[in-house]
């Protein structure tokens, strides 16, 4: 069977009230606020959505303890509203997280401030979080160097674990409110005449066609690229309004004594870094580094792949850490306010947006800043700002933690039995695809080529990625196979994996030897780009492990 990818219609000359430049979470959820608000909202996205700094974050939706260091109780409270509300609304993408703030002797933090700020932190929440067990607290304990004295202290948190799958979600119910959403076209200039903003200049990549539509408001919502389509649309602020900061993570096995827990602790410099199981590997995350090169190049240095190491190896000794062990190192520019002289640690993790109408670009407003946890919220605000009437959600009933999975057996029963898969294949869809589980499984029951695994290792199938292609707005294999259905983050992953998933997706999409070497060559390339191997003869790192 061969199932063809409905082609793209063209833009050009198309009148929009909202146009949105940039499809990471923020400007996907800002896009969906406005289709709901009936008004006629196109989206568009130069690369993949969620391929930028989305999905190179640490994956957390936190209230923002350390905030609290820097005075900013508004963001906590805000941030702590809206991780209740994904932990309720996408329970199947956001569950509870166990953490364990782990002080020594030599730590720069107080213990004694540290438990007055999770006792804030926990009143702010206005829950009572449930706690690590003793038996989990035992076992970090003997996993830790013992040649320190450790203070365990419990909170809660959540984990998104694939938020890719979030801006997936949120951009489907955009198109199914009435938007238009784009990737792989690029906004080449804002078109300002007379003082305001009056259309976008697009570039297709797919068929290399520039198109220009007129839009009512354009949202500049490009992450660390903000101040690039400044300078392309003429737009000229007074002084950057970004100052990036690059920010990078290691990826390792699960090793001997790997927490179940997440760790919050303090690197060997006193900055925060997080321990965190993910996807069935440990994530070590994350640095600050002041980076203003291209936000598309971007990646972590041999420095910050010690430091990390460095860092795990220092807690876990008897893991006896090294290079060679890294499954991959990854890095995003936070699009951070610019702050010059401001320590990176220092600078606000507030979102703000700023409206260049003194900048004779009226009606045109850039978003800075932003995360994970605060996208629905900021994008109710940015919809006030042209405004659109937006409620406010009703308030969350905050219960205690342990209600918060809705991951029922019968379910899974009911999802494997519709398409004849295995109890296991129809879990991993429902933690994936929630609701929408249901029809890709009915879907699978078409032929054995759509209920086959992507590759060897998962249980995740062919019909999955169908779904990306034809509902999700996949264009490339590395679409799918990092970001709708990431099986590419997997532990196991390689480049016969690679070869095998082509083989399977491309038998069921009908695609040709040529087309399966392009797809195939795509998204070896762009996994490389994304996923940094670090390199095995680097004698600082292994040092580290000695």
């Amino acid at each position: 069977m061969a199932l063809a990818v409905k082609p793209r219609s063209s833009l050009d000359g198309q009148h929009f009230h909202v146009v949105i430049i940039g499809g990471g979470i923020n400007g996907v959820a800002i896009a969906r606020e406005c289709a709901r608000a009936g008004k006629r909202t196109l989206l568009v996205e130069q690369n993949d959505f969620a391929s930028g700094v989305t999905s190179r974050s640490t994956r957390i939706i936190h209230g923002g303890l350390r905030y609290l260091e820097h005075g900013e109780l508004d963001l906590v409270r805000e941030s702590v509203r809206e991780r209740e509300r994904l932990l309720r609304e996408r329970s199947h993408l956001v569950h509870p997280v166990h953490f364990l703030f782990l002080l020594n002797e030599n730590s720069q933090r107080s213990a004694m401030k540290v438990r007055a700020g999770l006792w804030l932190y926990q009143k702010l929440a206005g829950k009572k979080a449930s706690s690590v067990g003793e038996m989990e607290m035992a076992r970090v304990q003997r996993a830790l160097d013992a040649g320190h004295q450790w203070l365990m202290l419990n909170f809660e948190d959540a984990q998104c674990e694939f938020p890719e799958r979030l801006v997936a979600e949120w951009m489907t119910e955009a198109v199914e409110a009435g938007a238009v959403v784009r990737n792989h076209c690029e906004a080449l200039a804002v078109d300002v005449t007379q003082g305001r903003a009056r259309g976008v200049l697009l570039r297709d990549r797919i068929t290399g066609k520039d198109q220009r539509v007129d839009a009512g408001w354009i949202l500049n919502c490009t992450g660390p690229w903000v101040d690039r389509i400044c300078q392309r649309s003429t737009v000229r602020t007074s002084k950057p309004l970004l100052g990036g900061i690059r920010g990078s993570h290691i990826v390792l096995p699960r090793f001997s004594g790997a927490p179940s827990a997440a760790l919050y602790t303090e690197a060997a410099d006193g900055r925060p870094v997080f321990v965190l199981p993910w996807n069935d590997q440990i994530l070590v995350g994350t640095t600050e580094v002041p980076d203003t090169g291209d936000p598309g190049r971007t990646a972590p240095s041999s420095q910050e792949i010690e430091y990390l190491l460095r860092t795990a190896t220092n807690l876990f000794p008897k893991a006896k850490l090294s290079v060679q062990d890294i499954k991959y190192a990854f890095a995003g520019i936070r699009p951070l306010p610019n702050s010059p002289g401001d320590k990176p640690s220092a600078v606000s993790r507030r979102h703000f947006l700023h409206d260049h109408t003194a900048e004779g670009a009226a009606r045109m407003i850039s978003v800075i800043g932003g995360k994970l946890t605060t996208a629905a919220s900021l994008a109710r605000e940015c919809a006030r700002k042209i405004g659109l009437h937006v409620e406010e959600p009703k308030a969350i009933a905050v219960g205690p933690g342990s209600s918060l999975d809705p991951i029922l057996d019968q379910e899974v029963i009911e999802i494997a039995q519709a398409g004849s898969v295995s109890e296991e294949t129809a879990r991993g869809m429902m933690e994936w695809h929630g609701q929408r589980a249901m029809d890709i499984s009915r879907m699978a029951l078409v032929s054995a080529e759509l209920r086959a695994p992507i590759c060897p290792h998962t249980s995740h199938i062919v019909a999955e990625v169908v779904e990306a292609y034809r509902k999700e707005f996949a264009v490339s294999l590395a679409d799918v196979l990092l970001r709708r259905v990431p099986v590419a983050l997997g532990p196991c992953w390689s480049e016969s994996c690679s070869r095998e998933a082509a083989l399977r997706i491309g038998a069921v999409m009908g695609w040709n030897d040529q087309e399966f070497g392009a797809n195939l060559e795509a998204f070896e390339t762009e996994r490389a780009a994304f996923l940094h191997k670090p390199s095995r003869h680097t004698s600082i790192l292994e040092a580290a492990a000695d």
